[in-house]
Formats: structure tokens, sequence, C-alpha cells
């Protein structure tokens, strides 16, 4: 006689559920996230290009200006960087593009919403974003040496993507992220704008560690398709893909800063500390 195992049966469904959502995700509605924003770009009020000019727009003035006070709050984390997380540990299905430990994460805002603790320890950097219209998503991202994140491509054009420099490794051409067949590499205290709907990659080959903020930011259109935009936008934060992530961030971030206090108790230095070079630029 064989005897089932119940306890497999929760575990066997939970399976069946993802694989059937990640069917859909993939062959219905990224398809049609992609569509409608190639659609609605034509109604946009900024360029379409793989690559922006960052002068044109008001958060990117905003980040550069505030560059110190975001750089010292982001240096207060990365010294811990081996307790943050992994860009897969909040979302699996980032698994495609990294499966190691060298792109580590901490994320501010994620769709609108706060990550509570997180911004809680960078309250100069939350304050800043704050004051930036349209912003959706927040966060350090962190590669440490040697990485390099594969090609891939955003499913809306709904967004415009931002990356204030951080800290960048010093030696030339060695760490540099690629938007179509445009080739750039990123500056202290500058800001990079691009769409990520067209094709990226990433190269940190030097031995040092590179940081950037990146944010998302609503791109801006022209009436009634910017409120169209807004209300998908609010569709995809609310659906269970975002809301997975947002609790396994919540999880990590409690496991985050927990680490973090007993570390910083037991007055032992974090397991490898980056030298990071001051900028007189």
């Amino acid at each position: 006689m064989i005897v089932k195992n119940s306890n497999q049966q929760p575990k066997v469904m939970k399976l069946i559920t993802y694989k059937i959502r990640e069917y859909l995700k993939y062959n219905i509605l990224r398809p049609l996230l992609l569509n409608f924003g190639f659609w609605i770009s034509k109604y946009s009020l900024v360029s379409n290009e793989p690559v922006l000019d960052s002068s044109k727009f008001e958060f990117s003035e905003i980040l550069e200006n505030n560059y110190a006070e975001i750089r010292k709050e982001m240096e207060s984390i990365l010294a811990f960087h081996s307790l943050l997380p992994n860009l897969q540990d909040i979302q699996q299905e980032q698994r495609i593009l990294t499966c190691d430990n060298n792109w580590k994460t901490f994320f501010l805002f994620g769709f609108g919403k706060k990550a509570i603790l997180n911004c809680a320890s960078c309250p100069a950097t939350t304050s800043i974003l704050e004051q930036i219209p349209g912003l959706e998503t927040a966060f350090f991202s962190i590669l440490l040496p040697h990485k390099h994140i594969d090609a891939h491509k955003g499913i809306f054009k709904g967004f415009i993507r931002g990356h204030l420099g951080l800290v960048v490794p010093k030696k030339a051409g060695k760490c540099y992220l690629r938007v179509d067949n445009q080739i750039l590499h990123w500056q202290e205290r500058k800001v990079i704008v691009f769409d990520d709907t067209y094709e990226h990659e990433v190269w940190n080959n030097s031995n040092e560690i590179r940081v950037v903020l990146l944010v998302d930011i609503i791109r801006p259109l022209k009436f009634p398709f910017a409120y169209i935009n807004k209300g998908i936008i609010r569709l995809i934060g609310n659906s269970s893909y975002v809301q997975e992530a947002f609790q396994k961030n919540k999880e990590l971030e409690v496991q985050f800063h927990s680490n973090r206090t007993i570390t910083n108790y037991r007055q032992k230095k974090p397991q490898q500390q980056f030298r990071v070079e001051k900028n007189s630029n």
C-alpha cells in the first residue's frame, strides 16, 4: 500500500501555481506590457532614444546636488555589504540574470512604497528622494569586483531609469554599462539616464566595488496617456509578483538590521572592508 506524504502536497501545489503564473507572465502579460509601452511612447514628452540627456531631467539635478549626503549614508551601509541581500534573494525571477553573491541591493523605495527600516537608516537620502516627482523605485545597486550582468531588457516603457554614480572604480575602462550599442562609463557625482527597455549589460572587470543609486521615474507623457500610464504602474505594483518581492524585502530588511546591530554590539569589523577613496573632483 502506497501512503502519500500529505506534507508534500502544499509544496506541489505551490510549484504548480508558480509555473502557471510564470507562463502567464512571460507569454501573455509581458508581451502586453511591451506592446502597450511602445504604443504610449509615441506620446512621450521626452526622447525615446536608448540614452537620454540627463540635463533635461529635474531628478538628475536633485541627485547630483545632494551627492555628498547620499554618499555619506551609503558608506554606512556599504561597511556591512556582506550582510546585504542579493537581488535574486528578493526576486527569485532574477536568477536568470544573477545567481552569485556579487550583486548586493539596499532598497529604499519600490513602486512608490517605502522600505521602512532602510529609509530610517538613510533619512537624508530618503528626504532627497521624496523631492523627486514621479519617483517609483530607488535602491543602492552594489556590484562587487569582477561581476558581469548579462544582457537584458525592461518590460515596460512607462519608466525612465537613472544611475547616480556613488563609488566608481578608478581604473578607466574596467567598469561600464552598455545600452543598445552605446558604451557608458559612470562618474561619481553624475547621473546617467536611459531607457531600460533597450538591451543593456553591465561589467565590473576591476578589483574595486561599484555603487550607484538606481532610480526609476514615471515617464512624462501627454494627456491623457500620463494618467493611463500611472494606472498601469499601480496595477503592476499591486500584482502578486511585486507584492511577494515587497514581503521578501521586508523580511530581509529585518534580518540585515538585526545582524548589523549584533555586529556593532560585538564590536567586530565587517567581514571585508572596501576602501572607498574620496574624489576631490
